[in-house]
């Protein structure tokens, strides 16, 4: 069976619509109040188009072709370059880029479904592009105005392309010990000296510029991640001529092969400052920001093609006389990643709309409060989304037996390739303790009772939906996952405040727990919105599943609060 995919847009729309009323948002948002749903869902229609039409057909070549380096240059897969134009063209790079600078303007939730499909259809290719609106959003907001002028128009619209050079050698999640040089010239430049590994992006010929920008320390910088600067380094400088960046090599990877991953060396490479001396990494945390959102998205698309294409091999595939699918284990894994993929659609689209309304919203205090709700979901989102695009394709390979482990039939491939997101812009584990540390317990919780305010508010409306049992059952679940929660989260704050190291062994358990909370919302949101669905056939299968769900996986979720209330036993040295 070929491998495929077609895009949710049923179910986008009906997240969009019923699930969050991203109208009535929108509304709210300044330049996103004339925005309607059927626009919407053109742009997103037109976006499925390519990403199935331009993008899937060179997914499997591009992973077999890979990256090349040739006389210091990197070479991507046949049909990158031409996708990439096709790209640019069509105004995607532009989509929720600044108008001032040549973007649409258009909502980062629009742009998150839009990642999605792009993810789903072509994880390689689609690394290129997905930093822009990152490095986009540093330069608007810490970038001098010669910077702006210089750069900004050109990344907006997506001439030229971005790289996020972080990671050292020996320096990967502690990023206090990197040790680039910048020194300060005359005219205002920087003269940087150092290296860097895994830059993803870092080269290659879709654009004849990449801009990249640098974590490094200025001579009189403290020790620590308090000492490190933000420089922007362009491969091709203003004069023309190149700057002194080298690529000394391509990593050899386990998936992603289309997606150039360079070891880096800065020699005397000219820079830029970005913002203060010794604030670059505030100013580059809008980028990861961003980042850890798309990375997310990345492992939306995984787990959706991978359980679209599962459906498909599963109703195909007979064994004991009758299609695999009308087996009970087979339907519970299918149904399994069905119902995890809606409910991170939800999930990961209302960090999106966190993220539009705490920028745009007229109500400052709308903004300030969707502010904390971004931060609260980015990195359960970034987390849990890439975690179940992992063990999703890897379920789904069950699908094709023996098949499934041959390359030819495409599962084996997502699988690769969705297995980095769970290591990149932050291991998941770093994502479990920055959760509990920054967004659990440094403002006593009040990220959290927000969001829970507004999820018991969900369960009520809920159960007020309709006489379908399902509702109930979805609402209490709801609410048996938020009263473990409050409990567990109580706890863990004294324990905090006895020894702020003693909860670091809980913070896994917090991380899954808070997801299992956020299931049990999206899953009792969409089933209060399908309730009024007029395709009702539609709207009872997507019930039952959610009824299912909060019956069969939510209880998951009680096991780990049920640790976190108890405490962390003691830690025993690993030998």
């Amino acid at each position: 069976m070929p491998w495929t995919y077609d895009a949710p847009l049923a179910d986008m729309r009906f997240v969009l619509e019923h699930v969050l009323d991203a109208p009535s948002a929108w509304a709210r948002c300044g330049r996103h109040a004339e925005l309607d749903l059927d626009t919407a869902a053109s742009v997103l229609e037109e976006a499925a188009k390519f990403a199935a039409g331009v993008l899937l057909p060179l997914n499997a070549s591009g992973d077999a072709q890979g990256c090349r380096l040739e006389a210091g240059r990197v070479r991507t897969p046949q049909g990158y370059r031409e996708a990439y134009r096709a790209y640019v063209d069509g105004g995607w790079a532009a989509l929720a880029g600044e108008p001032a600078w040549g973007g649409q303007g258009l909502p980062l939730l629009l742009d998150a479904a839009v990642r999605e499909m792009l993810a789903a259809c072509n994880h390689g290719w689609v690394m290129y592009p997905d930093l822009l609106h990152g490095a986009c959003e540093v330069l608007l907001h810490h970038g001098s105005e010669a910077l702006k002028d210089r750069y900004l128009q050109r990344l907006v619209t997506g001439q030229w392309l971005a790289a996020m050079a972080l990671t050292e050698p020996g320096a990967g999640s502690d990023l206090g010990a990197l040790r680039t040089r910048a020194e300060p010239q005359p005219d205002g430049s920087l003269r940087l000296r150092g290296s860097k590994v895994f830059i993803s992006g870092a080269d290659h010929d879709l654009t004849d510029n990449v801009v990249h920008l640098v974590l490094c320390r200025l001579p009189d910088a403290p020790p620590g991640s308090k000492g490190l600067s933000l420089a922007l380094v362009p491969t091709v400088l203003p004069d023309g001529y190149r700057n002194a960046v080298h690529v000394d090599g391509l990593e050899h990877k386990l998936g992603i092969h289309g997606s150039a991953t360079c070891a880096l060396r800065y020699e005397d490479a000219t820079g830029w400052l970005v913002g203060e001396p010794h604030r670059g990494l505030a100013a580059m945390f809008l980028m990861m920001n961003s980042a850890r959102l798309h990375v997310g998205l990345q492992g939306l698309g995984h787990q959706e093609v991978a359980a679209q294409n599962a459906r498909r091999q599963a109703a195909e595939r007979v064994q004991f006389g009758r299609p695999i699918a009308q087996q009970p284990a087979m339907r519970q894994a299918l149904l399994r990643g069905q119902a995890l993929a809606e409910a991170h659609r939800v999930i990961a689209y209302r960090a999106a709309l966190a993220l539009d309304r705490a920028a745009l919203h007229d109500d400052p205090q709308v903004r300030a409060a969707e502010q904390r709700m971004a931060a609260l979901l980015t990195p359960v989102v970034k987390a849990c989304l890439t975690e179940q695009g992992f063990a999703g394709a890897s379920a789904a390979l069950q699908v094709w037996g023996g098949y499934g482990y041959v390359e030819e039939t495409g599962i084996a491939q997502v699988l690769r390739d969705s297995r980095i997101a769970m290591v990149y812009e932050g291991t998941n584990e770093i994502q479990a303790i920055d959760l509990m540390q920054r967004k659990l317990l440094a403002d006593g919780g009040a990220g959290w009772q927000a969001w829970a305010a507004e999820a018991r508010a969900e369960a009520a409306r809920c159960e007020a939906a309709g006489t379908d049992p399902a509702l109930a059952v979805v609402a209490a679940a709801l609410r048996g996952q938020l009263d473990a929660a409050d409990a567990a989260l109580a706890a863990l704050a004294r324990y905090a405040h006895a020894d702020a190291q003693a909860p670091l062994a809980l913070a896994g358990d917090v991380l899954q727990g808070v997801h299992h909370a956020l299931l049990a919302w999206a899953w009792a949101a969409s089933a209060r919105a399908a309730a009024g669905h007029p395709d009702t056939a539609w709207a009872q299968a997507r019930t039952a599943r959610m009824r299912w769900a909060a019956e069969w996986l939510l209880p998951q979720g009680l096991l780990h609060w049920r640790r976190v209330a108890d405490g962390a036993p003691a830690l025993p040295l690993v030998c």
